[in-house]
């Protein structure tokens, strides 16, 4: 598998990266590729998503965090740099064996750092009985994105008060029962964040293919559909 790589290492808006996964899909003829990510604090939701009903708006405005919306399904996320986001992008046309194969990548790193882990019928990725990693996905141009946010660590502060999960989430114990549920790596592996890094990769890719600037200005482009009012669709 190919690793896409940046030619500089800044850290871009998520919306960036939500527009590299599509011009890879479009663009690079490869089988599968994959590349990695780290955003400072942001809010992600679905395409179906109502936002007043998943974000906080007043809390993420009040420290700084962006919201943005994802073309892919599923629910709310918060990602700051101490998280992994995963993007897989792979000619595969079929949803499940897409999910199956990211999962099962995901496993067999997670087992190579002394972890064990389970995947879910919902495609989250477990330790325990507590999730460490969840997925959604699309299609476009014939492919399938797979992406993925991995709790490494986090500020559970803003992740606890950025988004608001319905009550079949939360259940009766409200934020005590989101604690419960999730769980961070660090707890389970002595490695570091990069060190996680550079074993997905000296386990999952054998090749780097570095975007030349072109490339990324194409994506900066791209990356203005994510930035739209109509798209975000912000309700305050």
């Amino acid at each position: 598998m190919k690793y896409i790589a940046l030619p500089t290492a800044d850290v871009r808006r998520l919306s960036f990266y939500l527009a590299m996964e599509e011009y890879v899909a479009r663009y690079l003829d490869e089988p599968d590729c994959l590349f990695l990510w780290q955003v400072e604090p942001s809010v992600i939701f679905g395409r179906n998503q109502v936002v007043a009903n998943e974000v906080n708006v007043d809390y993420c405005r009040e420290h700084g965090i962006r919201m943005y919306r994802r073309k892919s399904g599923g629910g709310c996320v918060y990602a700051d740099m101490d998280n992994l986001m995963w993007s897989f992008v792979t000619r595969e046309e079929n949803v499940g064996f897409a999910f199956n194969r990211f999962v099962n990548m995901v496993l067999l790193v997670l087992r190579k750092a002394g972890v064990e882990a389970t995947g879910t019928s919902h495609n989250d990725v477990m330790i325990g009985d507590r999730k460490v990693c969840g997925t959604a996905c699309y299609h476009l141009s014939g492919r399938s994105i797979v992406h993925s946010t991995m709790l490494y660590d986090t500020n559970m502060e803003h992740m606890l008060h950025a988004i608001t999960p319905g009550p079949e989430k939360l259940g009766k114990r409200g934020i005590q029962s989101v604690r419960q549920r999730i769980t961070l790596l660090k707890d389970y592996t002595p490695l570091s964040l990069d060190g996680v890094k550079a074993l997905i990769r000296e386990t999952l890719c054998d090749e780097e293919r570095v975007l030349t600037l072109d490339e990324v200005a194409a994506i900066e482009q791209i990356e203005q559909t994510y930035l739209r009012e109509d798209f975000v669709k912000l309700v305050l």
